[in-house]
């Protein structure tokens, strides 16, 4: 009676000491084109947090608000990356980032054009004769301002004006209306009772002109001058209200719908 033949020893494979895979060089050069890519994002995208910190321009942009923008927008000809985003000149209803002495950036939003005739009358806009169409404008409760609400004036009668400024735009005023000059931009804030601007201190040139805002990605509740004094909540269930206390600093933390809201 014959033996039946036994097979070898089959060596037991170890599944957790796989070696790694070494990329081949397409995959190589494919991670390394993903992260040029990657690179030029955060190159044309400016993510510096941006903080809005005055209430000039409520409701579009809030106190609290960090923005991102597209600072290759307005490149001039010849900037490194505009072949990745489409270049654009200035027009009237955008909002800009711009560079000012105090503070070194301004957001604001362009109203007149180079060659525009510009006149304020009641706070309503003209521009070459016809009435701004500006939904994006609120007029938060302010005291009277007869420079602010009527422009240019003729007489000097706020003491926030900049003395310069005050006799540049009386010898651009023509029939009662300011003319903008070449290569620059008259700017005012949608809040435009509580708003330092183009009214105050000038136009804005447009070298110092570096970025459009596009969208909020993160936004603080932060309290605004202009606010109306919140009712208070009624109370919780326990007798000092601890119930509820957690949940409301959480919730009360950051303004959670405006995360990710393009600017306008």
């Amino acid at each position: 009676m014959s033996t039946p033949a036994t097979l070898p020893d089959q060596p037991v494979r170890h599944d957790s000491h796989l070696w790694l895979h070494l990329p081949t060089l397409p995959e190589a050069f494919a991670s390394l084109l993903r992260t040029i890519v990657v690179a030029l994002f955060l190159l044309t995208f400016v993510l510096q947090p941006l903080l809005i910190p005055s209430e000039s321009m409520e409701h579009t942009l809030l106190v609290g608000d960090f923005l991102l923008f597209n600072k290759q927008e307005y490149a001039p000809a010849g900037t490194i990356g505009r072949w990745l985003m489409p270049y654009r000149d200035v027009e009237r209803g955008d909002i800009i980032v711009f560079h000012h002495p105090d503070p070194p950036l301004l957001v604001k939003r362009v109203v007149g054009l180079p060659g525009d005739h510009l006149r304020i009358e009641g706070g309503r806009v003209f521009v070459n004769g016809t009435v701004l169409n500006e939904p994006y404008a609120t007029f938060e409760p302010a005291p009277p301002d007869p420079f602010r609400d009527n422009f240019p004036a003729q007489i000097y009668t706020d003491p926030q004006i900049d003395p310069e400024w005050w006799l540049q735009m009386q010898s651009q005023t023509t029939n009662g209306e300011l003319v903008v000059p070449a290569g620059h931009y008259f700017v005012l804030g949608d809040n435009r009772n509580h708003s330092k601007d183009s009214r105050y201190w000038g136009f804005v040139p447009r070298q110092a002109i570096v970025a459009r805002p596009l969208v909020i990605y993160f936004s603080l509740t932060r309290p605004s001058t202009t606010d109306v004094q919140a009712t208070a909540l009624p109370p919780g269930d326990d007798r000092l209200g601890l119930d509820r206390l957690i949940p409301e600093k959480l919730a009360g933390f950051a303004r959670w719908k405006r995360i990710f809201h393009v600017v306008h």
